[in-house]
């Protein structure tokens, strides 16, 4: 047991578009249950302002990453993520953050538990979580990571260090296929409505269904969708068919199960075709710049405020899956074309997603990596002091 104001090694830092507490594995109890206790102590939780941790109060604030060197073959740097529930005693191991994955190698680096070449150090992370490979390529400059640069994205002040993440193979993360119904779409009937979703489990298994199923946009922002009149009659379908995928993927045992301890995943959003909109830093969205828009929803069915880097990487799996709702949109009647580039319009701006695509026999085409660009940065490091 820790004592009360343990003190424990901990780096806090910036990875896209969301914040995490750093641990190196040796420095936090091996029991599980004791392992939670810490972080959510770390964190402040359960609490719904985390007034007594480190936590945001945010979901994209309320994250971990716990590191170690890697025994594996091929691989560099073990990398277990964990979402801290807000207002829940529970820390979600099933998901990865794409976001916080672009921090791993510079905090790797830093640590010296990779050595740092220049101008790039390549970066081989094994994520825990879904048992997948991620390449780093993270800029170094007198042996640490690189953080200032000109490379800018949305929902992050300023520019920064480009880091270049290659999520390897990524289909099947969770269920072990990329579409786990086996149908590119489904459909729920929920109190004699019929709806229809793609259930796709790339990088993080994601629901995605149409805005226009629930009269809307598809535009909205976080605080406009929040005050709607039907805002929580709309969360509470769309977290039935979330809770109905949870289940047919072993994830949770009922829906009421899935609400408690399958917060985390599978992730649900809705998207439409391109359209303008004003994002929530002002700037003025055009149509014909994004191939498609987004709006997901974490912890809580409370909307995201930018877009998931491994859901950006599911979405542009979903887009070269051929009968899928992202096809749809992406590809219309283009059979069997092929999406390398998916700009995705969210509430605070664009993420430009790639793929590295490999044909297939059949004609087809596999998703071999997604690429993401992201910026990291250090902002604190010391100790974390935990309660009893």
């Amino acid at each position: 047991m820790y004592k009360p104001n343990t003190k424990i090694p901990c780096v806090y830092m910036r990875g896209g578009t969301s914040k995490a507490c750093f641990f190196h594995d040796k420095d936090i109890p091996k029991d599980p249950a004791q392992r939670d206790k810490v972080i959510l102590s770390a964190f402040g939780s359960p609490d719904r302002r985390q007034i007594d941790g480190m936590g945001g109060a945010d979901t994209s604030t309320s994250k971990v990453a716990i590191i170690s060197k890697s025994e594996r073959e091929g691989v560099d740097i073990d990398y277990d993520f964990g979402q801290v529930s807000i207002d829940l005693p529970i820390v979600g191991k099933t998901m990865n953050c794409g976001n916080i994955s672009s921090a791993v190698g510079p905090f790797a680096i830093d640590e010296g538990l990779v050595e740092a070449v220049e101008p790039i150090t390549v970066v081989r992370i094994f994520n825990t979580n879904t048992n997948k490979r991620i390449i780093a390529h993270v800029p170094v400059k007198d042996g640490k990571a690189l953080t200032e640069g000109d490379f800018h994205i949305d929902g992050v002040p300023g520019t920064g260090a480009k880091i270049r993440l290659e999520f390897q193979n990524p289909q099947g993360s969770v269920s072990g296929k990329l579409l786990p119904t086996g149908n590119p779409k489904d459909t729920i009937e929920i109190e004699g409505k019929t709806y229809e979703y793609s259930f796709v489990d790339a990088a993080n298994p994601v629901v995605f269904v149409r805005a226009e199923l629930f009269g809307l946009t598809g535009t909205e922002m976080p605080w406009e969708f929040e005050a709607r009149s039907d805002a929580k009659e709309i969360c509470r379908i769309l977290e039935i068919i979330r809770g109905t995928c949870a289940i047919k993927i072993g994830l949770a045992s009922s829906l009421e199960d899935a609400a408690v301890n399958s917060q985390t995943l599978p992730k649900i959003l809705y998207c439409t075709e391109p359209k303008d909109y004003t994002s929530g830093s002002g700037k003025e969205i055009k149509k014909e710049d994004v191939d498609y828009v987004g709006r997901m929803f974490s912890l809580g069915m409370k909307m995201i405020q930018a877009y998931m880097g491994t859901g950006s990487i599911c979405t542009i799996v979903a887009a070269n899956t051929a009968g899928t709702i992202v096809n749809d949109i992406l590809c219309k009647d283009k059979a069997g074309h092929k999406v390398k580039k998916v700009r995705i319009g969210h509430p605070f701006g664009i993420m430009e997603v790639e793929a590295n695509l490999e044909d297939m026999d059949c004609g087809g085409h596999i998703v071999k990596s997604g690429i993401l660009g992201r910026t990291a940065r250090r902002i604190m490091e010391g100790y974390v002091y935990v309660r009893d």
